[in-house]
């Protein structure tokens, strides 16, 4: 599998983004929850992710899915000697079980660089840890109550 981008954005309702996004894509969502979306394509290879939270129209995050979690960990280790102050999060489950780790970008924009596990059904709990990381930024995945 290759590396594919991602992009997540803030939107005020998850039905009516779903609605005009499956316009604009031409695709179906891959998931749908009350309070998340997303969808895959292969070309562009893109996972475009629409969450409840933020200001709606704004980019919440960006990141990269890796093909496997060994290729997270030689990207989380180049972070680290690049001096990014990654924030790790190995085994998280956040609408996914996904090994990750985030960096910001010079602007304080979140990077969310993972490998996708296993899908999960289950509601994602707040991880304080990455509130703190994501404090100075728009928000993420699981940053809890002020995303």
């Amino acid at each position: 599998m290759a590396n594919t981008f991602h992009v997540s954005l803030n939107v005020a309702s998850i039905p009516d983004a779903v609605e005009r996004y499956r316009k604009i894509l031409g695709a179906e969502p891959a998931k749908v929850r009350a309070d998340y979306a997303k969808f895959e394509l292969s070309d562009p290879p893109l996972i475009l992710s629409l969450n409840l939270g933020g200001a709606p129209g704004t980019v919440g995050h960006l990141g990269i899915r890796y093909a496997d979690s060994q290729e997270v960990a030689t990207q989380l280790r180049r972070a680290q000697g690049e001096a990014l102050e990654p924030f790790e999060q190995q085994g998280v489950t956040c609408y996914a079980k996904a090994d990750k780790f985030w960096v910001r970008d010079a602007d304080g924009v979140p990077w969310e660089m993972y490998a996708f596990l296993a899908d999960a059904e289950a509601e994602p709990a707040p991880d304080p840890g990455l509130t703190q990381f994501l404090s100075k930024s728009s928000g993420g995945c699981c940053a809890g109550p002020s995303r």
